[in-house]
């Protein structure tokens, strides 16, 4: 690999939605034995691919059972939907999740977007991704500070009610890492510069590159040195010996997942094919910065995706 890309680490997020749980935790295994560097999930509570209303399972939990059977993947959720909890419940949780992985968790968080399940649980959507997006930007500035150590109080005019709030024990790492999802050009990117650590962005080179560009702008605006966030790619692969083959395995999976083709077929997320297909995919993306690829894999957990990605892509991109 030349010496000007960083080093290409991948992470597995597992869909919780259409599984019964005894193999999603096999997956989960799985994905440590392969050595993948991180294992996420959503965090919903309605399916999200085809009818909502299929078995899915909640994400903090599913982290919490994950630490227990795995011993070195980083865990998180890609992402945490800040309108389901109270920012100083989810710094608490993430802190209790590093303490039981022995210092592994990433407090993921984005807008959240889903409206259906907002109101079928009764949870404040908000007027639109305006509304969700600015309580976003303080519940983050919230959940930085106390997982740093700080005493936090809210604004007057804020959202939340934090009065003179400590959280002990503190996290195990000495900076738990905030990944943030989400490619909003004022609002998100904003939030990004300011507080992450991490963030996930999907789609087009073409449009990652552009998402990199405003953000570098709000890093500089902000003061915020833009090295300092790693960048995740996000994307579905599907890998197989011919393109026929893996469209065929997509297709099974999503007809699993009561999800017609025509809902997918221009998601350009999905990168189905060969091998050397998926490899220059990723190629492009770590020449513009994109080192880390987090793969979304759906029940049944595709083994020969899960083996192919990290023992033949990962080599490919590697020495390009």
């Amino acid at each position: 690999m030349s010496a000007t890309h960083d080093e290409v680490r991948l992470g597995i997020l597992l869909w919780s939605q259409a599984t019964e749980w005894a193999p999603f935790e096999a997956a989960a295994r799985r994905v440590e034995e392969l050595g993948y560097d991180s294992l996420w999930t959503w965090d919903h509570l309605y399916a999200i691919f085809g009818d909502p209303y299929q078995p899915i399972f909640e994400g903090y939990t599913t982290l919490a059972a994950w630490a227990r059977v795995t011993s070195r993947v980083k865990l998180g959720l890609l992402v945490g939907a800040n309108t389901f909890r109270n920012p100083a419940l989810v710094a608490k949780q993430a802190t209790t999740l590093d303490h039981i992985s022995d210092g592994r968790a990433i407090l993921g968080i984005g807008g959240a977007w889903m409206e259906l399940e907002h109101t079928a649980h009764g949870i404040e959507f908000g007027r639109g991704f305006g509304d969700r997006l600015t309580w976003l930007d303080e519940a983050v500035g919230a959940m930085r500070g106390l997982l740093d150590g700080a005493t936090v109080t809210s604004p007057p005019d804020g959202r939340y009610r934090f009065d003179q709030l400590r959280q002990l024990p503190q996290p195990v790492q000495a900076r738990l890492p905030i990944m943030i999802g989400g490619s909003g050009e004022r609002k998100t990117l904003r939030t990004v510069a300011r507080y992450a650590d991490m963030w996930n962005a999907m789609g087009s080179v073409e449009k990652l590159r552009h998402k990199d560009a405003v953000l570098r702008d709000h890093c500089e605006a902000v003061g915020r040195d833009t090295t300092e966030i790693l960048r995740t790619a996000g994307c579905k692969p599907v890998i197989r010996d011919t393109e026929a083959a893996a469209r065929r395995e997509w297709e099974s999976q999503m007809e699993r997942n009561r999800t017609p083709m025509s809902r997918v077929a221009d998601d350009d997320t999905f990168w189905v094919g060969t091998p050397a297909q998926i490899a220059e995919r990723m190629v492009a993306c770590r020449d513009i910065g994109f080192s880390t690829f987090l793969a979304e894999i759906a029940a049944p957990y595709d083994p020969e995706t899960l083996e192919r990605w990290i023992g033949e892509v990962k080599p490919m991109v590697d020495a390009a």
